[in-house]
């Protein structure tokens, strides 16, 4: 590779890390930790006692876990639902996102979703629930529900890239809630 692709390849490193920490995928989604409270409640019944199953990790079936939330404000016109490991390599490590679930709704079942809801892409490049799976020593996984102030349909394509999902969610937060579950290797 000459100087200029070494010049290129560094520059689009550079404008990949802005972006990414600027929306908040790179470390903690500052923005959304400082402006908005977490009023709601998340709860699974695949992490108990903060230990989550290894069955909804790459250990097990695969398959996406149930969550269950309660409290989304007045106002909330959907939600969107991110699983994350913040201690990961390329942090945070996005295994779901869903979003465009509807106001109504107050959980997501095993390996389903909701009437309307889209998937955008995960950090391993795919759509869908991507099973964590814990490398060298026990990480924690978070599973955040936000309530947005609007429907996201119009504003992004079915299955869209990660980054763009995640900036436009962040835009439209109102509340959010969290549950951390521990997997180990």
């Amino acid at each position: 590779m000459g100087r200029y692709g070494r010049w290129a390849a560094a520059m689009a490193g550079i404008t990949t890390v802005s972006l990414l920490s600027g929306c908040g995928l790179a470390g903690t989604p500052k923005a959304l930790l400082d402006e908005t409270t977490e009023t709601m409640t998340v709860t699974s019944p695949v992490v108990n006692q903060r230990v989550m199953s290894a069955e909804y990790t790459c250990d097990g079936a695969g398959t996406s876990p149930p969550i269950f939330w309660s409290g989304a404000p007045p106002g909330t016109k959907s939600l969107a639902v991110v699983v994350d490991d913040s201690a990961a390599p390329i942090v945070p490590k996005v295994y779901w996102l869903v979003f465009d679930i509807g106001p109504a709704t107050t959980d997501l079942q095993t390996g389903t979703l909701p009437p309307h809801a889209q998937v955008a892409y995960n950090s391993a490049g795919k759509p869908g629930y991507d099973p964590p799976c814990p490398i060298g020593s026990p990480h924690n996984y978070r599973f955040t529900v936000y309530a947005l102030d609007t429907f996201l349909g119009k504003a992004l394509p079915g299955q869209p890239q990660l980054l763009p999902a995640w900036s436009t969610i962040s835009k439209h937060v109102i509340a959010r809630g969290t549950l951390t579950g521990r997997a180990a290797p």
